[in-house]
This record gives C-alpha cells, structure tokens and sequence, in this order.
C-alpha cells in the first residue's frame, strides 16, 4: 500500500454485485459474506513519503457473526428491513500474533539517525458492523472496533519523537480523505423499498415474525446512527527509556545517565465519529453518560452563537 497525494474517489457500487450481473443486495453477496476465511501469516507494507510500515499476521480468521458477535446460523448474521431498504452485516476479524515495524525513508525528513519503532501483540480482534443500501449495496454507516487484550510496549525517546513525526507526516493526508468523506457524506438517504425477491427470507431471524414492526424495533435495536471508529485495550504497560546515550559519545564520562518511566492503563478507549456534527445528540453513542447531557447543551449554544454571527456577516 502507499499514501496517496490526493483522495481516490469512492469505490462506488459493490464489484460482487456487478460481477453477478446485479444492481442490488441479493445472492451473490450473502454468499460472499458467509465465507469463513482462514489465512496463516499476511504482511501489509506500508510505503510514505517520511516512512514505511509493516504489519504482520498470524493465524488471521474472518467470519460472520451476530449482532451479539457470536458464531451462529448464518441467516442471524444480517438483518434486512424492507421499508427502509438497508441492511445491517457483522464480521469479526480474529488473529494470534499482530507485528507493527516502522522506520523512516531514506528520503523522508527524518532525522538520519532513527531507530525503527516496533510492536508486537499477542490475541486481538476487530469487530465490524456495516449498514448499505439494498438497492445499490453502497455503505452508509460502518462502526469499527479494534479490541487489545494486554498489552506492553517498550518506546525509548528516540522512537517516541520519530512516531510523533510519522503521524505528523500523515496528518495532511488524512485530513484531505477526512474533507473528501464530509463532503460526500448524505444529508439524508431517500428510501425505496426494494422489489420482493424469495432471498428475503435469508435474513429473518429465528423465533422473530416477518412483520414490518417487528423487523424494524429488531434493526433500530442494532442501528449505526453514523460511522464511528473504536480502539479498546484492557491494559496497557508503556516504558519509556531514554537512549540519549547510546547516541551521544562521551555522555557517561560526564555522568549524564538516562532515565525511564512506566505508565499502566487499564481499560483505555478511544472512540471516534467523524461525521457528528456540533450540537447534536450523542445518545447512541458507545459511552454515553449523563454528564454530556450538560456538554451537548454547551456545544448547541456555541454553535447557535455561531450561526447568528454568520448571518450577520
């Protein structure tokens, strides 16, 4: 993979549905979905203008699950509403080893002397949930999760500043992919129901009525309001050393010894939606509390302030 200057345009309508010769979700996808993949190692080289990455992995599994994220009946694994011409998948990605080595480029604005950042990390999973249009299969909502048991990382201070330097360099680039998603992000999705087709059957849930109430309370329970992104560690040991002295000749003649410090997180998550606008509710959130009830008020005050001083400009 390599950076890109400048955003490619969206993918558009679903390669699995045109290589069927259709226009919209039908069989030819719920067959694709229902693949369980299993791949025993899988490297991922990253290439940038200021560096380049690598992931690898080990014992990689993909399948699909249910909105619980459990294995079971295929036809659990999907959940279509006809009157609103969406349907919701979910997938999990499962690995046993997860290896990140980046390092900068000879060309790059890099220091010439870097030390490349490694780490490696035990069992993971990322869960994923998708919500597309039935009619054109295009993505209107997805809710990424990457799940870290413990984790320890050991940096020293030379690969903390070239990590802080590696996300600098790709700042520009995913601020213009962030402007490209805004901007074609829909302001609202007319719905047309799709035509009958006998596969609608597939993605009825067991011990549930095919009525369009019952079906609709069953999606609105596991609806994606907008896009978000989650990123979950249980616990998280980070050293970080100072190498100052290996660099420099002569620093432990004159005593200058380095230093180190731990930090322990437990629990540490960060969420992120980046189509959530200032002022509105938060209540789907994955962490919502009461307490931002008092921040969404504060955030539609400023934006109300916002707005009067535009109009009067």
């Amino acid at each position: 993979m390599r950076t890109c200057e400048e955003p490619r345009p969206p993918n558009g309508q679903s390669p699995i549905a045109l290589a069927a010769g259709q226009s919209e979700y039908g069989f030819a996808e719920k067959v694709v979905e229902g693949m369980f993949i299993v791949v025993n190692s899988i490297t991922i080289k990253i290439h940038s203008k200021a560096f380049h990455a690598s992931f690898e992995l080990w014992q990689l599994q993909g399948y699909s699950v249910n909105p619980n994220w459990q294995q079971s009946d295929l036809r659990l694994t999907r959940i279509t509403d006809p009157q609103r011409g969406e349907v919701l998948t979910f997938k999990e990605l499962t690995w046993q080893t997860l290896r990140i080595e980046a390092d900068a480029t000879d060309n790059g604005d890099q220091d010439p002397v870097t030390t490349p950042l490694r780490l490696i990390t035990n069992q993971g999973r990322i869960q994923i949930s998708l919500k597309r249009r039935t009619k054109d299969c295009n993505v209107m909502a997805s809710k990424l999760m990457f799940l870290l048991d413990d984790l320890l990382w050991v940096l020293t201070d030379s690969q903390l500043k070239a990590m802080m330097k590696y996300a600098e360099s790709l700042s520009e680039a995913m601020e213009k992919s962030a402007q490209q998603r805004k901007s074609l992000a829909p302001e609202s999705v007319q719905i047309t129901p799709p035509a009958p087709s006998t596969q609608q059957s597939w993605s009825q849930p067991f011990g549930v009525s095919p009525n369009a109430s019952s079906i609709g309370q069953y999606f609105e329970k596991h609806d994606m309001k907008e896009s978000s992104y989650h990123l979950l560690i249980s616990r998280l040991d980070l050293h970080i050393c100072d190498d100052s002295h290996t660099r420099e000749s002569g620093a432990l003649k004159h005593g200058m010894l380095g230093g180190a410090m731990q930090l322990t997180f437990r629990r540490m998550a960060f969420d992120y939606y980046p189509f959530h606008r200032a002022g509105d509710a938060c209540k789907h959130w994955v962490r919502y509390s009461e307490a931002m009830e008092t921040r969404g008020q504060w955030a539609k005050k400023l934006v109300s302030e916002f707005q009067s001083k535009i109009e009067k400009l």
